[in-house]
């Protein structure tokens, strides 16, 4: 079906799910929304993420799209239940993917959660390991200083590495052998990650996970894109354009021409 994938996220992050479906599935068009004005989710209320979730829902079916990846861990911790309840187009959230790989990836049953306060304190990932294979052990840590360090465009920087010391230390202690990056800011971070955990540690990138998910429920309804090259690529946000853009270029690798805003969310 030519219509495009929909796409929202709080803000920028959701681009890390973005570029792995555009390299899973290039010839789908795609419509992003980051709500940029309203960034971060993490430390808002759940009937404040869920309210803002259903509005991004809402901006994206009224751009006639096919289906929604909602690129938020905090809205697919909190609110997707709520959306599946109110809408019927195809939902993919980024938890389920993200657990069910780690699952399989684990060897000693230990497995490590970071993410925002509200992802963290939702227990949604716990929630969904658990239920995949109960004798898994879940140690979670809320890390809130990741995304403004990526944002800043501080990723290689100094004291990234200190403050992430600080986050990782006590999982590297317990020895978990899986770590789950609940935050599409997180890949971002993957090098400093993986050197502090060690290479023996997984790392999850929920985004990878995400996109064959989406390639997987559209070859299932039948809703994949007919016409082959010159796919469209549209991005929407809430606030500042120019920002976005500059920050947009460190999670795509390259530029962002195209980008509006919308005053109506």
């Amino acid at each position: 079906m030519d219509k495009p994938i929909g796409v929202f996220d709080s803000g920028i992050g959701g681009l890390t799910v973005v570029k792995e479906v555009i390299k899973l599935l290039p010839d789908e068009d795609i419509m992003y929304f980051g709500d940029t004005a309203r960034v971060p989710y993490g430390i808002k209320s759940r009937e404040t993420i869920i309210k803002f979730s259903l509005e991004n829902t809402l901006f994206l079916l009224q751009k006639d799209v096919k289906m929604i990846v909602v690129a938020c861990n905090t809205s697919s911790s909190l609110a997707l239940p709520v959306i599946r309840k109110h809408f019927k187009i195809p939902l993919i959230g980024v938890i389920m993917p993200g657990a069910k790989e780690a699952v399989y990836a684990t060897k000693n049953k230990k497995i490590g959660v970071i993410g925002t306060r509200a992802t963290i304190n939702s227990g949604a990932y716990e929630e969904e390991i658990k239920r995949l294979d109960s004798s898994i052990k879940v140690l979670s840590q809320a890390c809130p200083m990741f995304v403004p360090l990526v944002e800043e465009g501080w990723s290689n920087d100094d004291i990234t590495m200190k403050i992430a010391e600080k986050y990782l230390t006590s999982m590297k202690k317990a020895g978990v052998d899986t770590l789950i990056l609940g935050c599409t800011h997180y890949p971002l971070l993957k090098q400093k990650i993986q050197v502090i955990m060690g290479k023996g540690v997984k790392l999850i990138d929920s985004a990878q996970q995400v996109a064959v998910e989406v390639k997987q429920v559209l070859t299932q309804e039948g809703l994949l894109r007919r016409e082959k090259g010159r796919p469209t690529r549209e991005y929407f946000v809430s606030d500042e354009v120019a920002i976005f853009q500059k920050i947009a270029k460190r999670f795509l690798g390259a530029d962002l021409k195209e980008v509006r805003k919308v005053s109506n969310v």
